[in-house]
């Protein structure tokens, strides 16, 4: 009973931090499913947003929003690095994605004035989400702010790539190519999904740093296996259920919740803090290795052609 009770406690906290996280593992999947581009960018972006926007909150008394805009602003300009990096200078982009993170943990500490952390204190500014709200029933809860913002985010993001230059970054992430032979402007489509990109991540590291009260130099750290985490599980849950784009970044934003109930879980049980990121591994492991294992020993069985309607007999 003090297990369930215990869990019960905890469990809308883990759903917050899986909203938030699910902001940053869409921004994941734009680059991961959409752009078919391995960015590792995102650990040090996961850190820009939030440095940017309690400094300028605590320090420069900035407003929430134009906070906000200045940490999505900061992550579009980290991905079109990635972006220019990769492109420009043909860099693979892994290593691109490598040597904008490794830049961003100084350019981080710059932001922060040269601390380890800043902190925010609730009582002094008005936040848009905070972890001492998270049990309140009111507008304010973190989980309510957070599913709307990604109902939002979901929605400009199934419109933009519903547009004629979102239609051709998918195209370029499909078949380069193909889209280069039909006039594309593949490395162009490539910096501009960067950059989107990082950009919601860095929203989603704002979100977070307002959300635990402080930014931390090493917030971002292994933010892309938790990004790749939300975007894994949420195919191998929703794959056949979720076939609509929109849909789909619904089975991300799910997949992080998912993800955190279970960290949460496992924490509740007594797994030692310190066997997190080994235990967070193993997970992502697991679910990458799912599709293998299903296709492997159940495979699909194939469809019998239709038969006749007059004889009866298999169309062929």
């Amino acid at each position: 009973m003090a297990f369930f009770a215990t869990l019960t406690n905890a469990l809308p906290g883990a759903v917050a931090q899986g909203l938030i996280w699910g902001i940053m593992a869409i921004g994941v999947y734009i680059t991961y499913k959409v752009l078919d581009v391995a960015d590792l960018s995102v650990d040090g972006t996961m850190c820009t947003g939030g440095a940017l926007c309690i400094v300028l909150m605590t320090q420069h008394g900035t407003n929430l929003w134009v906070a906000l805009l200045a940490a999505f602003l900061a992550g579009l300009v980290a991905g079109a690095v990635t972006g220019v990096l990769h492109t420009f200078f043909g860099i693979p982009a892994i290593l691109a994605g490598i040597l904008t993170q490794l830049s961003l943990y100084s350019v981080n500490l710059r932001i922060m004035g040269g601390r380890a952390n800043v902190a925010v204190n609730p009582d002094n500014y008005d936040l848009l989400v905070s972890l001492r709200d998270v049990k309140a029933a009111a507008l304010d809860n973190p989980i309510l702010v957070c599913a709307v913002i990604t109902v939002v985010l979901i929605a400009l993001l199934y419109w933009f790539f519903g547009t004629e230059l979102g239609s051709s970054i998918r195209a370029t992430g499909a078949n380069p190519s193909m889209s280069r032979a039909q006039g594309i402007d593949v490395n162009r489509n490539k910096v501009i999904g960067l950059m989107i990109s990082n950009g919601i991540v860095a929203v989603s590291s704002a979100l977070y740093a307002q959300y635990q009260g402080f930014a931390d130099i090493n917030m971002g750290r292994g933010a892309i296996v938790i990004g790749l985490a939300a975007v894994i599980i949420g195919d191998v849950i929703f794959s056949r259920i979720f076939t609509n784009f929109a849909l789909k970044l619904f089975g991300v934003s799910i997949g992080a919740i998912v993800y955190y109930i279970v960290i949460q879980i496992v924490l509740t049980l007594g797994l030692d803090s310190n066997d997190l990121k080994l235990f967070s591994a193993i997970v992502v492991a697991i679910f990458l290795a799912a599709p293998y294992w299903k296709g492997k020993y159940f495979p699909a069985r194939p469809k019998l052609p239709a038969a006749d309607e007059k004889g009866g007999e298999p169309r062929a």
